[in-house]
């Protein structure tokens, strides 16, 4: 039989002789449809929800899925209302009909019931994007969320409300915990009861997150949609699941852009980052946020995406200034945004001097040691097994900006080292350093440190310890 719909995904009664008692002039359409899209699996699930009218005795329900992605194993029939007045006789796959199957009901009502179909479809995805407006002094912005939905599917959604999954599913143990094997042995299971266990793990998981009422009942979306686009929070241990408030078309071929947050004034800092293992061997600019209430955010992780960051310039227009990917930011961790070297920012590291003490040899091949000091001769049957090699140094920062500006510095050493200051410096990790210092405007500042490095049987471990002292330039 020919679709009823103007869509792809036909729900409609057959014409067979069998179904007389049917009311062909009743074809159903859709009372609401929900996308649940996991972008890790390329997977979604559809759930959508008709008001099908029954009449005592065996009602022959057909369901299309020709030109479209829906994976027919995972179909199913739920009744919603009247659910002990009506039940799934069965289910028929004719062999002349490869894309279509009906399901055969026994009613004892004269009556509507609301039907619930739900399945798996590939080829919507969607991903995030955010815009982010500084205001012209750099102390808050505008943060805007994005989502942008594609539908490669075959099918048109109407009046969809769309979810999407954050994070990962661990799907892996899901799906032993149900085929009651070990994780490492999932991969030796067939194909197709692979396939239907991963679906069942993902139904499964994102059952954790419906929303009462939703689906159920028939119910619209129609006050939802009036409202304005918000986020909902969802939190399912190790991934969360956002729901686009009201509901949006999602046509097939196309894309849609969806808002999803709008943090407005919200507080950030600047820092100057020098960091060679993340950016490089140069002073980098750095726009700084948290995801937390304080900054208007925080209800939520952010899922990967693109932040382009703009400036208002004073004069009633806007400066470009970077466009950055993001990786998931977990709720209370920072938005970090690299804005690029500052060309009115001046960053240096001049050796000021170098010289090697703490000489141990090795006499006539025996292992006998002994320090030499000033004035002391080597004998030319010896070797040279130990010794401290000192350097100092000056980071100096020239500020030609109009603000004081916050810098924070890492430095790596490999070896047993010394790292002596009055700096007041940190351990990132054992061979990192970090400290930080405010340099004024207008101002030049000289960061001195001085490095010891035990080098051959000096060398006892492989760290760097820290210690208080005053460097001479």
């Amino acid at each position: 039989m020919k679709p009823q719909l103007t869509i792809c995904l036909a729900l409609a009664f057959s014409t067979v002789a069998w179904a007389r008692n049917v009311d062909l002039s009743t074809v159903p359409k859709r009372n609401t449809v929900q996308l649940t899209i996991y972008n890790s699996e390329d997977l979604t699930l559809v759930r959508e929800t008709r008001t099908v009218t029954f009449k005592k005795g065996a009602n022959p329900l057909q369901f299309s899925w020709a030109n479209t992605l829906i994976d027919p194993t995972s179909v199913e029939l739920k009744f919603l209302t009247n659910a002990e007045k009506l039940d799934v006789l069965d289910t028929t796959f004719p062999h002349d009909k490869p894309q279509m199957l009906y399901w055969n009901v026994q009613s004892e009502l004269d009556g509507e019931a609301t039907i619930q179909i739900t399945y798996f479809t590939s080829g919507i995805t969607w991903k995030a994007d955010y815009v982010a407006i500084a205001d012209k002094d750099e102390q808050r912005m505008n943060l805007e969320s994005f989502v942008r939905v594609f539908n490669n599917s075959g099918e048109e959604y109407e009046d969809a409300q769309v979810r999407l999954v954050v994070g990962t599913i661990n799907l892996v143990e899901k799906i032993a915990q149900l085929a009651r094997i070990p994780a490492k042995d999932v991969d030796k299971l067939g194909e197709l009861v692979k396939g239907e266990l991963r679906q069942r793990a993902f139904k499964d998981s994102v059952e954790l997150a419906g929303r009462p009422g939703g689906m159920g009942g028939g119910g619209a979306y129609g006050a939802a949609a009036r409202k304005a686009k918000e986020v909902i929070k969802e939190g399912l241990s190790e991934y969360f699941i956002y729901t686009i408030e009201g509901t949006e078309t999602i046509p097939n071929q196309w894309s849609k852009r969806l808002r999803s947050f709008d943090a407005a004034a919200a507080p950030f800092k600047v820092q100057y980052r020098y960091r060679p293992r993340e950016y490089g061997e140069q002073l980098v600019r750095m726009y700084l946020l948290t995801n937390d209430k304080e900054s208007k955010l925080g209800t939520t992780p952010l899922p990967d995406g693109i932040v382009r960051v703009f400036r208002d310039n004073g004069r009633d227009g806007l400066s470009f200034l970077a466009a950055q990917s993001l990786k998931y930011i977990a709720i209370g961790d920072k938005i970090e945004v690299n804005l690029g070297v500052d060309p009115n920012v001046i960053f240096e590291l001049i050796k000021l001097r170098a010289e090697r003490d703490n000489i141990w040899l090795q006499v006539n091949g025996a292992d006998v040691f002994r320090q030499v000091g000033g004035g002391v001769e080597i004998d030319v049957n010896s070797s040279v097994v130990g010794w401290d090699d000192h350097e100092v140094y000056t980071q100096r920062i020239r500020n030609y900006t109009p603000k004081a500006i916050e810098m924070e510095i890492r430095r790596t050493f490999a070896g047993h080292v010394v790292f002596r200051s009055e700096l007041n410096p940190v351990l990132h990790d054992f061979q990192t350093v970090q400290f930080s210092r405010t340099v004024e405007p207008a101002k030049k500042a000289d960061l001195l440190f001085e490095i010891v490095r035990h080098q051959g049987r000096n060398a006892k471990q492989n760290n760097v310890t820290l210690e208080k002292a005053e460097i001479r330039p």
